[in-house]
């Protein structure tokens, strides 16, 4: 390549720095996952299977993919357009926990209260509920360290932190979460060919999977724009649904009945109107107060 093609890219993702973000992002990770879903464990066409560790094949399938997609994709673009000052600040916000008690209880309780209480609503569920064993509250936070450590720091500082950050800049709070709740939940979908989506994935599944995206991305939203951009707040807020729904749901609602299926959007859907009605739909958004948190990191 030469300079004036490396100035033509440069100048490129200087005027489109969100495209370039996402395209990456997507570009990126497909292109990792192509031998998972390629594979045995999900198509078919290429003879073997990536080794199980600890969770099944998650960790040696799916993480490289979701650490290189959207990982690479904010360092990149952050520096073309911001260059070392902007990595510097970029890295720092990693580790600002700066966010108020309340909020870090909110990234704790909220969502398994939420998809609990939707739950136990669906019809017939509100007999089969159980206590969770004392095994299964041994391992719930070791299991949220290791959610925090693969899903939250692979995925948070390229979707909230970079997209999310952008994307308010230039549209209402609402409007900015509902296209990076599509795009989050888009770039998961090569996923739905492999065992990651569970063993009867339908169109229904897939539909279910987006409504959540969407709600857990109000409730996001909210926490970053109320817990001052403080990303390790919003991995624990992400990481929250994940691990309870791994962990804990099968145990307090076991025989996995299919009328319980719509229980946690129902549950994180009313949880999130409550949300866009108390803050009239700004999500916890103040661009002054936002624009000094980012000067500051």
């Amino acid at each position: 390549m030469t300079s004036t093609d490396t100035a033509g890219a440069r100048a490129l993702v200087l005027r489109h720095p969100l495209i370039t973000f996402f395209t990456l992002a997507y570009g990126i990770s497909w292109l990792a996952w192509t031998p998972y879903v390629l594979s045995l464990d999900g198509l078919g066409v290429l003879h073997f299977r990536y080794p199980d560790f600890l969770v099944g094949n998650q960790l040696t399938a799916i993480m490289p993919g979701a650490y290189l997609g959207p990982l690479t994709a904010a360092f990149t673009v952050t520096a073309i357009t911001e260059g070392r000052e902007g990595l510097r600040r970029w890295r720092k916000r990693l580790f600002q926990f700066r966010a108020g008690v309340r909020w870090y209880a909110f990234a704790l309780l909220a969502v398994p209260i939420a998809v609990l209480l939707g739950t136990l609503a669906m019809e017939g569920a509100e007999e089969a509920v159980r206590l969770p064993s004392l095994m299964v509250l041994a391992v719930y936070v070791p299991a949220l360290v290791v959610q925090l450590l693969t899903t939250g720091l692979a995925e948070e500082p390229g979707w909230r932190d970079f997209a999310l950050t952008r994307l308010q800049d230039r549209h209402h709070p609402l409007m900015a979460t509902l296209i990076l709740s599509v795009l989050w939940a888009g770039w998961h979908l090569p996923l739905f060919l492999t065992p990651w989506s569970g063993p009867d994935t339908s169109a229904e599944t897939i539909a279910l999977f987006f409504v959540v995206a969407l709600e857990m991305s109000v409730l996001i939203t909210l926490v970053y724009n109320k817990g001052r951009q403080s990303l390790p707040l919003v991995m624990l807020l992400h990481c929250s649904i994940n691990n309870f729904q791994s962990v804990v749901f099968a145990e307090v609602f076991p025989g996995d009945d299919p009328r319980w299926l719509w229980g946690p959007a129902l549950g994180l859907g009313l949880l999130s109107a409550v949300v866009i009605a108390t803050t009239r739909g700004r999500l916890g958004y103040n661009a002054a107060a936002q624009q000094t948190v980012m000067a500051s990191a």
